[in-house]
């Protein structure tokens, strides 16, 4: 007697499946967003201008849908200070970078080494095991975004490399110490009082900086406004949503390990929306950073 099938995976279970992929595509075109906006505003001014129009967007769907806040202060505290390391910090210093002159490429290679400085933080920090498929996995992913992104590496100016490179590694500090400290002490939270009590700090911290070191003009351009609200409602409010939902469900190494597949990601959408070629190295590391993501979602043996 055969055994009875196995009943097709549910709808919500497929939605479920997508999400990585999801967030990958959406936060990968997050340097696009950049290249459209920041000849029109500095980098800091342009994330000001991003953080309060999210923050009000979000009050106002509060006030039409009341969502539950947090029940204790503490808790307040812990959703606020991730936000401000995975978000403040981390869009802060990419678009520093960026805007000082940084190439995009180089910038991706940078934050990419995130997921092995995560999975050993984890290994610290939250005691996570990572078994050595996972170890490849991730040494095969950084192998990949190096492949990627190296000629844009090599091809930049080596003088002033060092200036610049300071900012992406404050990014990527940044949104390491941050998705370990969500991890540890607010994995759960509600996502749309949860954005607002993240993206408050973020806007303090970087409108007192933008007003200490930039003019705070902006030119509002068709370019600017598009890239504005690319950024707001499809990074803002989408690709961060589905961070901190991520961050919730998943290990913090498996989570990481998704931002592997942005450097990748971001040379495809250059290919199609600017024509930015694509040699045979480029196309092994993506092959490469994809295997990697692959290994390192395997369970821990």
């Amino acid at each position: 007697m055969s055994a009875p099938a196995s009943p097709p995976p549910s709808r919500s279970f497929r939605a479920e499946a997508a999400y990585p992929l999801l967030f990958v595509l959406l936060w990968s075109t997050g340097f696009i967003g950049a290249k459209f906006g920041l000849p029109h505003a500095e980098p800091l001014t342009f994330l000001s201008v991003r953080y309060a129009v999210v923050i009000a967007l979000m009050g106002a769907g509060l006030v039409l849908w009341p969502a539950p806040w947090p029940a204790s202060p503490r808790a307040w505290v812990h959703i606020a200070v991730s936000g401000l390391l995975v978000t403040g910090v981390y869009l802060g210093g990419v678009f520093i970078a960026i805007g000082h002159g940084l190439p995009a490429g180089v910038t991706s290679l940078v934050v990419g080494v995130q997921p092995l400085v995560t999975a050993l933080g984890a290994r610290l920090v939250l005691a996570e095991r990572i078994g050595r498929a996972q170890w490849v996995g991730l040494g095969l992913g950084f192998a990949g975004v190096t492949l990627v992104v190296a000629r844009k590496a090599i091809g930049a100016d080596l003088g002033a490399l060092w200036t610049m490179l300071v900012p992406a590694l404050v990014a990527l500090l940044g949104i390491t110490a941050g998705t370990l400290y969500q991890k540890r002490y607010c994995p759960r939270f509600d996502l749309r009082t949860g954005a607002i009590i993240q993206f408050v700090p973020c806007l303090v911290f970087t409108a007192a900086l933008a007003a200490l070191t930039e003019t705070l003009q902006v030119d509002w351009s068709a370019n600017f406004v598009f890239a504005l609200a690319w950024l707001v409602l499809v990074l803002s409010l989408g690709a961060v949503s589905l961070l901190n939902m991520l961050i919730r469900r998943g290990s913090a190494v498996h989570v990481a390990s998704l931002f592997y597949l942005t450097p990748p990601a971001t040379a495809l959408i250059a290919w199609a929306m600017f024509g930015e070629s694509l040699d045979g190295p480029a196309v092994v590391g993506m092959a490469l950073t994809v295997l990697g993501v692959w290994l390192a979602h395997r369970p821990a043996r």
